[in-house]
């Protein structure tokens, strides 16, 4: 038996012998624990037995299954989507071209959660969501702390001030002071009293900490700041500019219509309104051309400031009366 070594496997494990060496290893160590190891499997490698144990209904509904699994998959998104938001406040080559790559990965995340979203709005009956969302109070999406981690990456948090309220703050501000006005704090917040609810106060006390600290370790490195240092010639790229007004038109009006879409599928009724879970008002808090939270204000035009979701929600609303 011939049992000559290849020259291109003999290569390798020269540089495999040297990798090793540099880190103070031996690689016959290492070959040892290749032969002794297992095969590895599709099913070990993503943990599909712990990954299909994790929906865990509370009622005997069988659509609350749809119900946990596609806030989990939404949550994955978040998952990617800040993982590619790190890079590029990470990145320090400053070119359009890897900004812009990364944005469009994002983008693509986004669309598919938007296009997703009918699994939410048609993919559910009714009367057992009405019923089956007693069992989870005071839980809300509205306590994803994710998609908060999105926008405190994504823009300085000045801009995420309630609407009423933001001109009163700048970015030299203390953040502190400026968080206790985000936008979002107003739609779990009982406009008469100032009482916040349940639901508030328990997102709050589990998650503040992470998200001051995220605040505090991007404060002048944002994606919106990390754009406005480019060269100028990398800023001017056409495909950057359009890739992040997408990104903002994505999270701050699609996204949220897609949401209002299912509040009025489930929630709206003839006279009045049935509470969110978590006793968010929603058609205060998810109409985008309520809030106006833009994470890259100067991209736009003061028109499209001022029109800020209106046509699409003007048509939304029409369309579910």
């Amino acid at each position: 038996m011939d049992e000559s070594i290849k020259p291109e496997i003999a290569e390798k494990i020269k540089q495999l012998e040297k990798k090793f060496k540099n880190s103070g290893q031996d690689l016959g160590s290492y070959l040892d624990g290749l032969l002794h190891d297992k095969y590895l499997t599709y099913w070990d490698y993503i943990h599909l037995d712990t990954l299909l144990s994790l929906q865990i209904p509370r009622t005997h509904f069988p659509d609350e299954e749809i119900f946990i699994m596609y806030h989990q998959i939404t949550e994955l998104y978040f998952k990617l989507i800040i993982h590619e938001l790190k890079q590029i406040i990470d990145d320090k080559l400053q070119t359009a071209e890897f900004f812009t790559s990364k944005l469009d990965r994002v983008n693509r995340y986004f669309r598919v959660l938007i296009n997703s979203f009918d699994v939410m709005i048609k993919g559910m009956e009714r009367e057992q969501f009405l019923k089956y969302r007693m069992s989870l109070l005071p839980a809300s999406g509205f306590q994803s702390v994710q998609f908060r981690m999105i926008e405190i990456y994504a823009t300085p948090l000045v801009n995420l001030v309630n609407s009423k309220q933001r001109e009163r703050f700048t970015e030299e501000d203390s953040l502190d002071e400026i968080y206790e006005h985000l936008y979002w704090k107003s739609g779990a917040t009982d406009a008469k009293t100032g009482e916040k609810t349940l639901t508030l106060k328990q997102f709050e006390y589990r998650y503040t900490p992470r998200m001051m600290r995220i605040a505090n370790q991007v404060k002048n490195s944002t994606i919106y700041h990390r754009y406005l240092e480019l060269p100028e010639k990398e800023r001017n790229n056409v495909h950057l500019i359009k890739a992040l007004r997408t990104f903002d038109a994505n999270v701050n009006i699609n996204w949220l219509l897609m949401h209002m879409g299912a509040a009025y599928r489930y929630l709206n009724k003839e006279k009045g309104q049935v509470l969110a879970t978590g006793g968010t008002n929603w058609k205060s808090f998810l109409p985008p051309s309520f809030q106006k939270i833009l994470f890259f204000p100067d991209l736009w035009s003061s028109e499209e400031k001022e029109n800020w979701g209106k046509e699409w929600v003007t048509h939304l609303f029409n369309t579910t009366k």
